[in-house]
C-alpha cells in the first residue's frame, strides 16, 4: 500500500461522504443520477463549480483509469504535477456528454481537473493506498511531552503590572 498526500486522502473521504449523502439512506439512485447528470452537463458546457469534489463527483461514474500505478505516483503531490500527464492516464469513454465533459474540464481547469481525476481514482481504488493515521492516539504516541516545560514559567512582575488598574505597587 502506498501513502498519498494528506489533502488527496481528505478529498477522497469528502467525495465518499458526498456520494453517500446524495444517495441517502435508504439509497435513492434516481436523486443520485440526477445530481451527477446536472454536474456532467455543467462541466460539459464549460461551466460548473471550481471545486475538486464536485468535479470528481461528476467524473467518478464515467471515468476509466488506464494507468493506476501512475495515478498513485501522482497522488504524492497535491499542488504540483503535470496535468497533461494525468489526463493521459484516464479517459471518459462511453457517451458523448461524458467525453465532452472530460475535454472541457481538462481544457478549462487543468490543475483542478488533475486533482479531481486523482481524487476520483483514490475513491474508486481505496485498497491501493493508505492514509496517514491522524487520530489522537497516534498524535499522542509521537508527543515527547516537551510542552510541559511551557507551564512552569510564571508571569513576571513587570508583565502583571501592565494589567494593574491602580498603576501602583500592591503590598
Amino acid at each position: 500500500m502506498k501513502k498519498v498526500h494528506p489533502e488527496f486522502a481528505f478529498q477522497s473521504r469528502e467525495l465518499e461522504g458526498q456520494i453517500e449523502g446524495t444517495l441517502g439512506d435508504p439509497p435513492n439512485r434516481k436523486n443520485y443520477d440526477m445530481m451527477v447528470q446536472a454536474l456532467v452537463s455543467e462541466y460539459a458546457n464549460g461551466d460548473g463549480l471550481d471545486d475538486v469534489n464536485m468535479m470528481a463527483f461528476a467524473l467518478v461514474d464515467r471515468i476509466r483509469f488506464t494507468d493506476p500505478k501512475g495515478l498513485i505516483r501522482e497522488a504524492y503531490d497535491y499542488e504540483g504535477g503535470d496535468p497533461a500527464k494525468v489526463f493521459a492516464m484516464a479517459d471518459c469513454d462511453g457517451d458523448d456528454e461524458g467525453r465532452a465533459m472530460y475535454a472541457a474540464i481538462c481544457d478549462n481547469h487543468p490543475e483542478l481537473a488533475r486533482q479531481a481525476i486523482v481524487t476520483a481514482f483514490l475513491y474508486k481504488n481505496q485498497a491501493r493506498w493508505e492514509d496517514d493515521d491522524q487520530s489522537l492516539d497516534q498524535l499522542a504516541r509521537d508527543d515527547e511531552g516537551d510542552d510541559d516545560e511551557l507551564d512552569e514559567s510564571a508571569a513576571g512582575d513587570d508583565f502583571t503590572q501592565l494589567f494593574d488598574q491602580d498603576g501602583g505597587d500592591r503590598e
